[in-house]
C-alpha cells in the first residue's frame, strides 16, 4: 500500500503475435521475456499484488514457474484488435479484493527496473495526476522527420521548427511502453490510459527497449551483456 492506496498490476502476455511469434517466451539473457517483467514486479516495493493475463498455456506455465498468478484471457481479449484496457479490466474481476491504483508492465520491456515502476506511481502522486506513463528521448527527434509525396518530394512534419543542432531542438518524449498507472475508477470512466491529465515518468532511454522485433532482441541483449546495470 502506498499514500493509502492498494496497487495491483497486470502484465497482459497474449500468446499471438503475428511480427514476431512467441515473442513473450522468446529467450533473453537466460530467462523468457515475460519473466523479466514478473522481476520486477517482484522487485517494486510499492506494488501489493500483480497477476499475468494470458490466453497461451505455455506462457502460463512459465509464468507459474516464475512466481507469478496467472489469470486465463478469454480469446477474445487476445486478438491483435483487441483493447488493452479490457483485458486489464478482466483481470481485475478475477482477483479478489478492493484496488485502488492498477500497473500495467508491457512484457516487452524487459529492461524496466522494480524501481522505474515505483517511481511512476510516486510521479503520479507527485504530480496530483489521475495517471502516469513512462516516456523517453526518442533516439530522432521528429523534427527531423520528414513526409514523403508520391513524386518522392520530402516535406517537413514540423515544418515550423529549422534548427540544425540537435540541442536547438524542443524536447520531446515518446511512450516507451514500460509502465502504465492509473487510478482503477478514473481508467473505467477515461477508457485509457492517455489524457490531458495524465502525468509523464521520464525514464533513460537504454531502459526503453521494446520487443517488437528480433532486432529489438538483440539490441536488449547486447545492452545485458555491455552495460554496468543491475538488471
Amino acid at each position: 500500500m502506498f499514500q493509502g492506496k492498494k496497487i495491483i498490476a497486470v502484465i497482459p502476455a497474449r500468446g499471438g503475435s503475428k511480427g514476431f511469434p512467441r515473442k513473450n517466451v522468446q529467450e533473453l539473457s537466460g530467462k523468457p521475456l515475460v519473466a523479466w517483467s514478473i522481476g520486477s514486479a517482484q522487485a517494486s516495493k510499492l506494488l501489493d499484488h500483480f497477476v499475468v493475463t494470458t490466453d497461451d498455456v505455455t506462457i502460463s506455465k512459465v509464468s507459474e514457474d516464475w512466481g507469478a498468478q496467472v489469470i486465463c484471457r478469454p480469446s477474445e481479449l487476445a486478438t491483435d484488435t483487441a483493447n488493452i484496457e479490457s483485458a486489464l479490466f478482466h483481470a481485475l474481476e478475477q482477483i479478489e479484493g478492493n484496488w485502488d491504483l492498477i500497473v500495467l508492465l508491457q512484457p516487452t520491456s524487459p529492461l524496466r527496473l522494480g524501481q522505474d515502476i515505483d517511481d511512476c506511481i510516486r510521479t503520479m502522486f507527485q504530480k496530483n495526476a489521475p495517471a502516469a506513463i513512462s516516456v523517453c528521448e526518442p533516439q530522432k527527434s521528429p523534427y527531423w522527420m520528414y513526409k514523403v509525396s508520391e513524386e518522392a518530394r520530402m516535406s517537413p512534419v514540423a515544418a515550423e521548427i529549422h534548427a540544425v543542432r540537435r540541442q536547438d531542438l524542443p524536447k520531446v518524449y515518446s511512450l516507451n511502453g514500460a509502465v502504465y498507472v492509473a487510478e482503477i475508477e478514473w481508467l473505467k470512466s477515461n477508457g485509457r490510459f492517455m489524457s490531458a491529465d495524465t502525468a509523464a515518468h521520464i525514464m533513460p532511454m537504454f531502459r526503453s527497449v521494446d520487443i517488437d522485433s528480433e532486432l529489438d532482441l538483440v539490441i536488449a541483449e547486447s545492452i545485458f551483456k555491455n552495460f554496468n546495470t543491475n538488471f
